[in-house]
């Protein structure tokens, strides 16, 4: 008989076997995650079950049914039973752009690239030289409005034209951009010791907390000439983006407050021991500490504040939904609201994911050792 344990190797030389077939690989992380128990098994076919029912619908409705190219609803309906994209197609321009001048739509266009490379190197430390290029993102904003409003050689432009998701990205970058500075100044006026700075503070973020935007719109529209001298003519566009700029900082002071409290008090000791004034504690100290903590929150802020950019049209504001809604009056494509809302809907969703993405990017990045 055998001996099948006789050793073949050195006395503590044991060589490294390879991990079991069925824990590795594709076969492993469906074990672990969709069939680690009984109830994790049933789950998970009564999602797929589920699933096997919707899919193919969906699939049917979207693309295999869908009409793609048709003059009207009629048409569509004559063609194919699913989805009729033809609207989306034919509105295509006027949901980017709606009443802007066909011929001068390459300044957007331009302004709109420029925008990605105003934001590299805020967003990524890596970007090409960021140094020279921080100075173009604080240029930015100025060559945006020269290139889209006009003017200095430029054909201006009403900003009564503007619409779709050209005003959407307008109002949410503007809104964005414009309330994390404002709003770390107001948290850090919030817990000021100072009794007129907190005073003031506190008051202004508690009276926009305590109001809806809808109502500080319609203040923005009707109201705001009330409080300017006779014969002032304020641009709509520019009030609501001013309007919108103050709501977000509101929210975005008492997210950042939370992150300041959350800032251990040794840290702010310790600054003091250095001998470091309040604005280098706070710049070196404790605002980076504050604001990694409150990443989340401030994200989720202004993923919220974009899709809010869809209550303009109350005052008349036509942003992507009013000016894709107004198709809907179109008797050629009456009818036809689910295509229109589910475009919408694609365009938010895609704009909301990439904010969501680069937040969890920048959490880890930001990870030194305090995460649970």
């Amino acid at each position: 008989m055998t001996d099948t344990t006789q050793e073949t190797y050195a006395p503590g030389k044991h060589p490294d076997l390879p991990p079991p077939a069925l824990t590795t690989g594709v076969v492993g992380w469906i074990r672990a995650n969709l069939f680690s128990s009984i109830g994790n098994s049933i789950l998970t076919l009564a999602a797929l079950g589920v699933l096997a029912m919707i899919v193919p619908k969906v699939l049917d409705f979207m693309i295999f049914d869908a009409v793609f190219f048709a003059e009207d609803r009629q048409e569509c309906q004559a063609l194919g039973d699913g989805a009729c994209w033809a609207v989306i197609i034919e509105r295509f321009q006027v949901s980017l752009y709606a009443f802007y001048p066909d011929e001068l739509r390459w300044r957007p266009n331009l302004a709109f690239v420029l925008l990605f490379v105003a934001l590299g190197p805020l967003l990524f430390d890596k970007f090409p030289a960021r140094k020279p290029m921080l100075i173009f993102s604080i240029i930015y904003p100025f060559l945006a409005a020269w290139l889209v409003v006009g003017g200095l050689g430029l054909e201006p432009v009403e900003t009564n034209k503007f619409g779709g998701v050209m005003l959407t990205i307008i109002i949410g970058v503007t809104g964005i951009v414009g309330s994390l500075p404002l709003g770390i100044v107001l948290a850090l006026g919030r817990v000021s010791n100072l009794p007129a700075v907190k005073i003031v503070c506190v008051g202004f973020i508690e009276f926009i907390r305590g109001v809806p935007l809808i109502a500080l719109l319609f203040i923005a529209s009707t109201m705001l000439n009330y409080f300017l001298p006779p014969g002032t003519e304020f641009d709509l566009l520019l009030r609501v983006l001013i309007m919108v700029t103050l709501f977000s900082s509101a929210y975005i002071a008492e997210v950042v407050r939370g992150g300041l409290q959350a800032v251990a008090k040794g840290q702010y000791e310790a600054a003091d021991s250095m001998g470091l004034t309040y604005w280098q504690s706070m710049r070196l100290i404790v605002l980076p500490q504050a604001l990694k903590i409150s990443i989340p929150g401030i994200v989720n802020t202004f993923i919220g504040l974009y899709k809010d950019t869809t209550l303009v049209i109350i005052i008349g504001l036509l942003d992507v939904l009013g000016v894709m809604k107004s198709a809907l009056a179109d008797p050629k494509w009456n009818g036809l609201a689910v295509e229109v809302y589910i475009y919408t809907a694609v365009f938010f969703f895609i704009s909301c994911f990439a904010m969501s993405r680069y937040s969890l990017y920048l959490e880890k990045k930001l990870h030194t050792g305090h995460k649970r």
